[in-house]
């Protein structure tokens, strides 16, 4: 996976993941239970595309719901974030951890803490990310760096050049 950074739409990340990777944060996205709203709408995805009903599928077993969800050829944008937002939090946290004590940021296990974080400088959220890129594999960093910058590019956005690094790479 080498994402450009015109991926960041949610949906083109998305896309850009082996099925090993889409089925590990489909997996993670199912036992996430703060994706309820976005399990409706993938219930309801996966209904239509295997003509099932809801209630059916929602029977289905885990691993069995996030294999179709994983080969699902189009998701939304908002569906798509959230299964890779599910993928951090169930595999990455080390990463997201070493990525915010980097930034000065208080966390638990790589979940923010603070009630009111100031946006970092860009200096020196290109500082972390390179330094990130030493420590971890390079498409590690560079999915978590594009999940970043497609939830919020007015805070994240100076990640970008850090990705078009990697992407030289």
């Amino acid at each position: 996976m080498s994402p450009t950074v015109e991926q960041t739409r949610p949906s083109l990340l998305w896309k850009s993941l082996s099925e090993e990777r889409r089925l590990q944060a489909a997996t993670a996205f199912w036992e996430d239970e703060q994706s309820v709203a976005e399990q409706v709408e993938a219930v309801g995805a996966i209904a239509r595309q295997i003509n099932f009903r809801p209630k059916s599928v929602l029977a289905q077993p885990v691993d069995r719901r996030a294999r179709q969800l994983a080969r699902m050829p189009r998701l939304s944008d908002a569906l798509a974030g959230r299964l890779l937002v599910a993928y951090h939090l169930a595999t990455q946290r080390p990463m997201m951890g070493a990525f915010l004590d980097a930034l000065g940021i208080g966390h638990e296990d790589g979940l923010i803490s603070d009630e009111e974080v100031k946006a970092p400088a860009g200096d020196a959220l290109v500082s972390a990310a390179r330094d990130l890129a030493t420590r971890f594999p390079a498409d590690d960093v560079r999915l978590y760096l594009s999940t970043l910058v497609m939830q919020d590019p007015d805070t994240w956005g100076p990640l970008s050049s850090v990705l078009e690094e990697l992407a030289a790479r």
